[in-house]
C-alpha cells in the first residue's frame, strides 16, 4: 500500500494540471488522506463546504486519478479533519459524508472517450464563436454531407473540445457510432499495432466509426509514418460519408511539418476559428455560469470580471467558481471591492512579452526573415506583418508609439500611427486578418 502523502501529491498533481490555479487553491488546501482501509480512501477535508463540494464537483474526477495511482483502490470518503489531527489515526465513527463509485464507473465513456459533459445545452454561444457553434449545428443535421471534416481551431481554453464533443454527443444519442481521440493517443496506438504486429487490427478499429473525433492536430508535426496512417484512414471514412471532426490550436496551414496532402484534405470541409472571447461574450458566460448559485454575481461584479479577467475561458470558469465559493462561505453576495481584491490576489499578471519576442512569433506566423521586419525595405510581404506588430504591440501592451518606431528600426511615430490606423480599419472589411491577429494574440495571452 502506497504511503498516504505520496498518494495524495500524486493526485494533486493531476488535479493542478486539469484545473485553473484559483480553482486548485480553494478546493484543494488543506486537504490530505488520512486512512486506506480495504480499498478505500479517507479523505480529510476543512470543512463541510469543501467536503460538499468537492463530492459533487470533483468525486468521479479524484476517485479515476487514485485509481491511476492504484488500482486497489475501490471508493472514496471524506471526512472533517481538523489540521492538528491528520496525522493522527482516524477513530471508527460515523463519517460525515460517505460516497462510492462502481469500479466500472469512470467519468468518461471508455468505448467513446467521450465526457457527457460536453452538450450543446451547456456550450455558451457568443460572438467569438457563433460561426463555430453555427457549423457544429450544420454538421449533427446532415452528418458526414455538410462540413466533412470540421476543422475547429483556436487558443488553448477557447471551447474546441467542448463542442466537437458536443457534436459527438449529440450523433451519438442519435444511435451513430461515435469514437473521440487526441492525436497524442492516436500515434501511439499506431506505434504499439506497428511493435506488435497488428497494423491490420488499428486499421479496421478506427474505420467502423460513423464519426471520428480527433482533438490537437497540431502534434502530428513532423510524424511523417502516423500522417500516411491518418490520409489512408480519413479517405476511407470521407468516402463513405462518415463525419470527421479534427481541433487544433492553430489552422492547418500554419502547422509545420504537415504535409501538403493532409492540409488539402482539411481544407475540403469547413476551417473555422473560435478567437478570444470578446467582453461581451466573457460577459454571458460569467452570466451563465454563476446563474445557479446562491448568491448570483452582480451585473457590476460580471461587467468587472469579464473587463478584468481576460484569460482563457478555462481561466474565467476558475474564478468564476472561486468567488462564488467565497459568497458561500460569507453567506451572503461579495461586495465589488471583495472581488477586485479577491482578484487581484488569486490571478497571475499579464504575462511580460518583449518586443523581440512579438516580432518573432509574427515573423514566424508568416513565414518571414525576423531581420527585414527592422530593415527599410517597403515590399508588400513584410509590410503587412510589421503593421500588423505594431498594431499589436500598441493595443495589447500599451507601447507609446515613438518606443514602437525605435524599437523597429527607428522608425518615426507617425508611421507607427498609420500603421495602427490602418490594421483597424483593415479588420472591419477583412475577416481573415482578424482571424490571424486573434490567432497570433492567443499566442501571448
Amino acid at each position: 500500500m502506497m504511503d498516504n502523502k505520496k498518494l495524495w501529491d500524486s493526485v494533486l498533481v493531476e488535479m493542478e494540471l486539469t484545473l485553473s490555479k484559483p480553482n486548485f487553491n480553494t478546493w484543494f488546501k488543506d486537504t490530505s488522506i488520512v486512512k486506506q482501509e480495504d480499498g478505500a480512501v479517507y479523505l480529510g477535508v476543512p470543512n463541510t463546504f469543501v467536503q460538499d463540494w468537492l463530492g459533487s464537483k470533483f468525486h468521479n474526477q479524484i476517485l479515476k486519478a487514485l485509481r491511476g495511482v492504484s488500482s486497489t483502490i475501490q471508493s472514496l470518503h471524506y471526512v472533517i479533519s481538523k489540521e492538528e489531527m491528520r496525522d493522527r489515526p482516524v477513530q471508527d465513527k460515523p463519517l460525515q459524508t460517505t460516497k462510492e463509485l462502481p469500479i466500472a464507473d469512470t467519468y468518461i465513456n471508455k468505448e467513446d472517450n467521450l465526457n457527457p459533459r460536453y452538450t450543446f445545452e451547456s456550450f455558451v454561444v457568443g460572438p467569438f464563436n457563433e460561426f463555430a457553434h453555427a457549423a457544429s449545428q450544420a454538421v449533427i443535421k446532415k452528418p458526414g454531407i455538410v462540413y466533412n471534416p470540421l476543422f475547429i481551431y483556436g487558443g488553448t481554453g477557447h471551447g474546441k473540445t467542448h463542442l466537437i464533443q458536443a457534436v459527438g454527443n449529440h450523433l451519438k444519442n442519435l444511435g451513430r457510432k461515435v469514437f473521440y481521440t487526441t492525436s497524442e493517443k492516436f500515434s501511439q496506438e499506431y506505434l504499439n499495432a506497428i511493435q506488435a504486429n497488428k497494423p491490420n487490427f488499428f486499421k479496421e478499429k478506427y474505420r467502423k466509426y460513423d464519426v471520428l473525433i480527433m482533438d490537437d492536430i497540431q502534434f502530428f508535426s513532423g510524424k511523417m509514418k502516423t500522417q500516411e496512417e491518418l490520409f489512408h484512414l480519413f479517405n476511407h471514412l470521407y468516402d463513405n460519408n462518415k463525419q470527421i471532426l479534427f481541433s487544433s490550436d492553430k489552422h492547418p496551414g500554419l502547422i509545420q511539418d504537415l504535409e501538403d496532402r493532409l492540409k488539402s484534405r482539411f481544407s475540403a470541409g469547413m476551417i473555422v476559428d473560435i478567437p478570444t472571447p470578446d467582453n461581451e461574450s466573457r460577459a454571458a458566460i460569467i452570466r451563465n455560469k454563476s446563474a445557479s448559485s446562491r448568491f448570483p454575481l452582480s451585473k457590476d461584479v460580471i461587467d468587472y470580471l469579464a473587463y478584468s479577467v481576460t484569460g482563457n475561458i478555462r481561466e474565467l470558469e476558475g474564478i468564476i467558481n472561486s468567488v462564488t465559493c467565497q459568497s458561500d462561505l460569507k453567506e451572503r453576495e461579495l461586495t465589488l471591492a471583495e472581488v477586485k481584491n479577491f482578484v487581484k490576489n488569486n490571478t497571475k499578471p499579464k504575462k511580460l512579452v518583449s518586443t523581440k519576442e512579438v516580432v518573432k512569433t509574427v515573423a514566424e506566423f508568416y513565414n518571414i526573415e525576423e531581420q527585414l521586419v527592422y530593415d527599410k525595405t517597403r515590399k508588400k510581404e513584410i509590410i503587412k506583418p510589421r503593421q500588423i506588430i505594431m498594431y499589436i504591440l500598441r493595443e495589447d501592451f500599451n507601447i507609446s508609439y515613438p518606443a514602437i518606431g525605435e524599437k523597429l528600426g527607428g522608425r518615426d511615430h507617425t508611421t507607427v500611427m498609420h500603421s495602427c490606423e490602418k490594421i483597424k480599419n483593415d479588420m472591419k472589411a477583412d475577416e481573415t486578418l482578424v482571424q490571424e491577429i486573434n490567432q497570433l494574440r492567443s499566442i501571448f495571452v
